[in-house]
């Protein structure tokens, strides 16, 4: 019972990878919250990424990266649950 409250000193690389996932969708949403409230319509994400210009790849590479990274986390989380729950232990005989 005294290790559930202690200290710990460095994170597991995928508790910082949800809170990034956490922390950027939640950015969108507030973001898309105030425009919305400002203009009353929500924004074109393509129209305001094309501003960038050239910078437009970048950003879209970044998200894509993001996006395929959220997938692989999901799919890998969901393969592990399914093979551990299709392997039962054999029972003494």
């Amino acid at each position: 019972m005294e290790n559930l409250f202690a200290r710990q000193d460095d994170w597991d690389l995928g508790t910082i990878f949800w809170y990034a996932v956490v922390v950027w969708f939640s950015s969108s949403l507030l973001s898309q919250s105030l425009y919305m409230a400002l203009y009353g319509v929500p924004y074109d994400a393509v129209t305001l990424l094309k501003q960038f210009g050239p910078a437009y790849y970048v950003v879209f590479a970044i998200e894509l990266f993001i996006w395929i990274g959220i997938g692989s986390v999901v799919v890998m989380k969901a393969v592990r649950k399914l093979s551990g729950s299709s392997q039962q232990p054999l029972g003494s005989a």
